[in-house]
């Protein structure tokens, strides 16, 4: 008995270890690395692709990400949303800017500090990383040539236009900027000072300076040469140390989608705007005149477009609100009196609600775009306006008012109350002026049935 449990538990042991053995086997030989290739500008269509990626390649325990780059830059706000991703993964990130010719230029180069391991393929580069407010803020302060001039000798006019040329919002981006790349150097242990002159004189690298000054860790021809040279690599990621091993690993390739490239047009913030713009324009007159259909159906797709680039941007929730309420106000001045009031309030709301309605200071609707609108928008409310106007002056054309000033015929003499022809049939009239029979009259005014007239002369 006993002989025969112990066998039974040499048994149960034997299989232990085998699964033991064979599990992490399989799970090693099912383990892919994962190469999300960002191309073009940075920004909410890139930023959904990288985060969406790197949590496919979180959920399969890959054991490496791999962000072929190539960008000329993009927006701050997408930019920081990806470097937040990597600095919180779990699982080692590495930028590689490829193929050959390729560049990491501005937010890119924040990228690139941010990742665990930094590549570049031969004859790429990075740098240029000022950063530029879209839709006209003025150019940063040239730094190199207030370097230039010392206070010693630099005339006190020369001082004051450097000073002068430099806002103070823009000291604050800048400082920011050179905060947060510093802060990724040293947390990577790369060369911080020359990340500086990146952000404050806006320099540049090729792969092989960039190597030289200790930006990068490697130059690659490929991503089978960067995965050869990165093998066996120790890379800490938070208060774990693992070695890398990525040998002969296969790769899971992660493109822009139908999904990404449609977000890449609507969230322009132009676009975005517009279609919200459609889209509320054209429920509100399908509601005000049901049956059309057509606005109806264009501006609940419009609509619906709209809320779906806002869940990737940075909306002010205040913004969209004085919008809505702008429009609604210019639309109800048609079917309200107000002597333009709800119009003109209106387009107040609509024109505040438009310049804030994107928290990020680099995301901004275009002001020639929202002038446009708003001189549309004034100068349909003076037309709304002037037509109602005229409207109101212009005689009744129906009904007891329209009477008032027309002229009848007197049917038999009398001067008190008697009986005209009016419109083809008979009235009871009264006059305070004796008439003739035939003579030509005008109707001052009705009261019920009975006419109030007097002759012409």
């Amino acid at each position: 008995m006993n002989l025969n449990m112990q066998r039974i538990q040499l048994n149960f042991f034997s299989c232990l270890l085998s699964l033991c053995l064979i599990f992490p086997a399989a799970l090693l030989a099912e383990s892919k690395i994962y190469l999300i290739e960002v191309e073009g500008v940075i920004g909410p269509a890139s930023q959904d692709l990288v985060i969406r990626g790197m949590a496919s390649a979180a959920e399969n325990q890959s054991p490496l990400i791999i962000l072929k780059l190539n960008t000329p830059g993009g927006l701050d706000f997408s930019m920081r949303k990806i470097i937040a991703a990597i600095l919180d993964s779990e699982i080692p990130v590495a930028t590689y800017v490829a193929p050959v010719g390729a560049r990491a230029a501005s937010a890119g180069t924040y990228i690139l500090y941010a990742s665990h391991i930094a590549a570049m393929a031969p004859t790429t580069h990075l740098g240029a990383a000022t950063p530029v407010q879209i839709g006209g803020m003025p150019e940063m302060p040239d730094f190199s040539r207030e370097k230039q001039l010392p206070v010693s000798k630099a005339p006190p006019a020369a001082i004051d236009q450097v000073d002068t040329n430099q806002s103070k919002m823009e000291k604050k981006v800048l400082n920011d900027a050179v905060a947060y790349i510093r802060g990724l150097a040293e947390l990577r242990d790369r060369n911080a000072e020359w990340a500086v002159l990146a952000v404050t004189e806006a320099q540049t690298l090729t792969a092989s300076e960039a190597l030289e000054k200790n930006v990068i860790n490697f130059i690659a021809n490929d991503i089978t040469e960067l995965l050869s040279k990165i093998d066996g690599m120790e890379i800490k990621t938070g208060e774990t140390t693992l070695i890398l091993a990525t040998e002969g690993v296969d790769i899971e390739r992660i493109q822009a989608d139908w999904r990404n490239r449609l977000l890449a047009i609507i969230t322009d913030p132009n676009i975005a705007y517009i279609l919200m713009l459609v889209g509320i324009y054209g429920l509100i007159f399908e509601f005000s005149s049901p049956g059309f259909l057509l606005p109806g159906v264009v501006g609940a797709i419009s609509l619906i477009l709209a809320l779906y680039a806002f869940q990737v941007l940075p909306v002010s929730f205040a913004g969209v609100a004085l919008v809505v309420i702008g429009l609604t106000f210019i639309i109800a001045e048609a079917f309200v009196s107000s002597a333009g009031i709800l119009g003109a309030g209106g387009l107040i709301a609509f024109v505040i609600g438009s310049i804030i309605l994107f928290d990020d200071q680099q995301l901004a609707v275009s002001i020639p775009l929202i002038g446009g609108l708003a001189l549309a928008a004034g100068g349909f409310l003076i037309w709304m306006v002037a037509q109602l106007t005229r409207l109101r002056n212009r005689q009744s054309v129906t009904g007891i008012e329209s009477m008032t000033g027309k002229f009848g015929y007197v049917i038999a003499d009398f001067s008190d109350h008697g009986r005209v022809r009016f419109n083809g049939e008979s009235w009871l009239a009264t006059s305070s002026i004796p008439v003739a029979g035939g003579e030509k009259v005008r109707v001052v005014s009705v009261d019920g049935l009975m006419l109030t007239v007097e002759p012409l002369e």
